[in-house]
């Protein structure tokens, strides 16, 4: 069994539908890029992969599970943090949230904090505020937040947005290099940094087409951004 088995979703705000008979399966242990234009659904896939929105249609199940169930094994960053400027929070501490509800020892928290951001880059940063930070340190924080109740399955959303060239490239080498290797699903813009990272993609636009490789296909192009004219489309080859 896939650990994301997603078959017949559909959903809609209110009378607009945003996502129409989704399919999509990933395996443990996949890189999965989910790509598509603005207001086409990515975010709204990621939400009912969370358990934050429950499916209209269809069926999604989270290690076998309805996500609510297994949310405690999801780990998850979203593309800003919610911290307001000038709050004085400490990077440790924002990554402290991350234990919020588990059952760990005191003990082992501050341990367990350490290595995640370790394992994103941010350890001499611990003591540190995070409205002090750049915003690519600040995504790294998140992502250690994200890393540090050891999830399964990472789901990211746009963590590359509003991030400089070197800090976008350090958030990709850092997921490359987590170990052990959690499931990772990642809405992103930036198919040049991004596509040597990643096993498959998935084009939303309210459908969703998903290929293996890392190569966008024609069909992926035409659900994206349409075709009106074929031979005037040059679009260069997501390769490594």
């Amino acid at each position: 069994m896939a650990l994301i088995e997603i078959r017949a979703l559909s959903y809609a705000y209110e009378q607009s539908l945003v996502l129409e008979n989704i399919e999509l399966s990933v395996e443990a242990g996949a890189f999965l890029a989910i790509i598509g234009p603005n207001g086409g659904g990515k975010t709204t896939l990621l939400r009912l992969m969370l358990g934050l929105l429950q499916a209209q249609q269809g069926e999604i199940r989270i290690f076998g599970q309805a996500p609510r169930q297994v949310q405690r094994r999801i780990g998850y960053v979203p593309q800003h943090s919610r911290t307001a400027t000038g709050f004085p929070v400490s990077v440790e501490d924002v990554v402290r949230m991350g234990l919020s509800g588990l059952r760990r020892e005191q003990r082992r928290a501050r341990p367990a904090i350490h290595e995640a951001l370790q394992k994103a880059g941010m350890l001499e940063s611990a003591d540190a505020r995070l409205d002090e930070l750049s915003g690519g340190q600040q995504q790294r924080v998140l992502l250690a937040r994200a890393l540090v109740s050891e999830p399964e399955l990472l789901l990211l959303d746009e963590p590359l947005a509003n991030v400089d060239p070197y800090g976008r490239q350090c958030i990709v080498e850092t997921l490359m290099a987590l170990q052990p290797r959690p499931t990772i699903v990642m809405v992103s813009h930036d198919l040049g940094l991004s596509a040597h990272a990643v096993d498959s993609m998935a084009a939303v636009n309210r459908y969703l087409i998903h290929e293996q490789g890392r190569t966008l296909t024609p069909d992926m192009i035409r659900l994206m951004y349409g075709l009106h004219d074929e031979g005037c489309l040059h679009w260069p080859e997501v390769t490594p």
